[in-house]
């Protein structure tokens, strides 16, 4: 099974539903990944609004 992403949240997972926020709305066409290890201290992270360390997609069609 290939990775999909949350649309909700954008975030990456092998699921057929999202583990962090619950949505079944998911795509397979995706670009752009970004890994945050520590939220609490990553600028970017700000940025983009993510609060849970993970792998996230940038961009979700």
């Amino acid at each position: 099974m290939s990775e999909q992403v949350c649309r909700e949240c954008h975030r990456i997972t092998l699921n057929q539903v999202c583990p962090v926020c619950g949505s079944s709305d998911l795509s397979s066409d995706w670009s752009g990944l970004v890994i945050i290890i520590d939220p609490k201290r990553s600028k970017i992270a700000e940025k983009i609004g993510i609060e849970m360390p993970d792998k996230y997609a940038l961009k979700v069609r």
